[in-house]
């Protein structure tokens, strides 16, 4: 027997062309939802019902939907992937929400991340920030040391773990006030500045991303603390704290 309750919904969607053109909120109603269906599940059988009565579906971000690759950006009922803590929207389930419940659901806002369509917004900018300098150059020589000789503090690796987990799926963009990016490039930071290999080029890596989130148009973090709250892999705002570092150390030396 099935155990899963039943939920019948109002959703209030966010709907737009594109960029250039003006959105507004559409109502629609879904029945029969389990408790045990995922919120992408939800909408994929919203979107069915739009289709068997010929309206257009609504468009939304997906790919794994195993709370790895960071596609899935909503923000509903005022919150970054919804209401739970250190998941991503595709890991949202039905049983956060209640029977009669009207859930609202947007895209990303942020100057930085503009609409694609409904739903879909354009983190490209995150690409271009990584590209400034989220690398290590790696000598192909045939002299190169293996990396497993290189002697690393736990302490650094696991910091340098936590930094990686990042999925750059820009919900610390999304909720901070001032639209800013910081915590996204404080965890590429410091994933390298920690680590011995990322050491060469750290100054110039630390300076061309920065450069590079600020040509983008995100705001200044003014460590009101919501990027750490919403982050679904719980990236610490201690990342942010490193990258100042780095920059001014980078910074003072170039000077």
């Amino acid at each position: 027997m099935d155990s899963h309750k039943k939920l019948n919904l109002d959703l209030k969607i966010w709907r737009q062309k594109n960029a250039k053109t003006k959105g507004k909120f559409e109502l629609y109603k879904v029945s029969d939802i389990s408790t045990g269906a995922s919120f992408l599940e939800m909408l994929d059988i919203l979107n069915e019902q739009l289709i068997r009565e010929n309206k257009e579906p609504v468009a939304f971000d997906h790919d794994c939907r195993e709370g790895i690759c960071g596609m899935c950006s909503l923000y509903i009922n005022g919150r970054a992937h919804g209401p739970d803590t250190g998941i991503t929207t595709c890991q949202l389930h039905m049983r956060m929400f209640k029977d009669g419940e009207t859930i609202v659901i947007e895209p990303w806002r942020s100057i930085a991340f503009p609409v694609i369509k409904d739903l879909i917004t354009d983190r490209s900018a995150f690409d271009r920030i990584m590209a400034a300098g989220g690398f290590i150059s790696v000598n192909t020589s045939g002299n190169t040391l293996d990396a497993n000789a290189v002697a690393i503090p736990k302490d650094d690796a696991d910091k340098a773990m936590d930094a990686a987990a990042c999925i750059s799926c820009g919900a610390c963009v999304a909720c901070c006030p001032n639209g800013a990016a910081m915590l996204f490039v404080g965890a590429k930071v410091s994933h390298f500045a920690l680590l011995p290999q990322g050491r060469i080029e750290a100054k110039r890596r630390v300076l061309n991303m920065v450069k590079a989130m600020d040509e983008e148009g995100f705001g200044n973090c003014s460590v009101i603390g919501a990027c750490e709250v919403e982050c679904p892999k719980n990236i610490s705002l201690d990342n942010i704290a490193r990258m100042n570092r780095e920059y001014m150390s980078a910074w003072i030396s170039t000077e």
